[in-house]
């Protein structure tokens, strides 16, 4: 069975209840959520970059953090979670919705994952 790491940024973390119930009502289980921030909030030391994240600040005041979710599935699994994000997000193609990729897992203890 082929293993995949999804990794979710949430840009609207107001969305962030929506997506665990819909992989709860999916059976998808196993998230695991943090709270992050991108690079403009740490560069913004810099001088350019504080003009440029005070120019996000403006047209954006609430993004302030995103949550990162990480999930464990296999493959066949992997388009139901991507469906369940685009569902409650309105669609991560949305500008400052969110990303999410995977990633091959070669190894993994400790977590059952199921099959669709």
């Amino acid at each position: 069975m082929e293993l995949k790491l999804v990794i979710i940024v949430l840009n609207k973390v107001e969305c962030l209840e929506k997506p665990l119930e819909e992989f709860a009502e999916r059976n998808l289980q196993g998230a695991t959520i943090l709270n992050s921030h991108g690079m403009m909030q740490e560069l913004s030391e810099d001088d350019e970059m504080r003009f440029v994240l005070s120019l996000r600040n403006i047209l954006n005041p609430t993004h302030k953090e995103n949550r990162t979710i990480f999930m464990a599935a296999s493959s066949d699994r992997v388009p139901l979670i991507i469906e369940a994000v685009n569902k409650v997000t309105g669609g991560l193609d949305k500008a400052d919705t969110g990303i999410l990729f995977t990633v091959p897992i070669d190894y993994l203890e400790g977590f059952k994952v199921k099959k669709a």
